[in-house]
Order: structure tokens, then C-alpha cells, then sequence
């Protein structure tokens, strides 16, 4: 069951990289999920090429493989179900997009074939 960590503020490359390698380290991460902002119909706009150069990026600084996962429609996902249980999507304070990360993380984990 995939579960959430604090959101990271970013602040510049440099500090951010810092921040992940020490949460790699700590955690013993193996994998760096990035959400992939696909359009609706699959294709390539200019966000999700940001994001695959982004994530090539991390990849090669931080030395951890980085694997890039669909997340359209995570953060309507996630909108419905904070208001299901009666919390607040509240956009500016990072819960939508703490649970949309769960979400997309959960989606990967799902995709994975269960071992014997």
C-alpha cells in the first residue's frame, strides 16, 4: 500500500537534489517515481517534456534509475476522494497533491506482478 511522505519545498536545484539524495539515502530508495503529465489523449505536450528532461536529470545527479508513470487525472482522483472523506482539497496547502503522489505511486505498485 503506497503511502505518502511530507511534500518537499523547492527552494533551488542544488538544495533539492540535496534534500532527495538525503531522503534516497534514509529511506534506501530504489526508484524514483516522477509523474508524467501526459495530455489527455497520451500524447507529448511541453509540461511532460519538461518532466522527462527533468527526470533524466535526477537520474543522472542523484545515480538512482527514474521511472516516468502516467498521472492524468491523479489530482482529480485524489480532489474526489479527500472531499469522499470529508477532508479539504485544499490546493495551496499541498493535499491535493500529497494524495495525487499516493495515488500515482499506488497506480505503479498495482502494475507490478505479484510475486509467488
Amino acid at each position: 500500500m503506497a503511502l505518502g511522505l511530507p511534500t518537499l519545498d523547492t527552494r533551488n536545484k542544488r538544495a533539492d537534489l540535496a534534500e532527495l539524495a538525503r531522503v534516497a539515502r534514509e529511506r534506501s530508495i530504489e526508484l524514483i517515481l516522477v509523474g508524467y503529465p501526459l495530455n489527455m489523449n497520451g500524447e507529448l505536450g511541453p509540461q511532460a517534456e519538461w518532466v522527462k528532461e527533468y527526470a533524466a536529470m535526477l537520474e543522472r545527479e542523484l545515480g538512482l534509475p527514474v521511472k516516468l508513470w502516467d498521472e492524468r487525472l491523479t489530482s482529480a482522483a485524489a480532489t474526489r476522494l479527500l472531499r469522499e472523506s470529508n477532508a479539504r482539497p485544499d490546493r495551496k496547502s499541498g493535499t491535493v497533491d500529497r494524495m495525487a503522489a499516493t495515488i500515482l505511486l499506488q497506480s505503479y505498485l498495482d502494475s507490478l506482478p505479484i510475486a509467488p
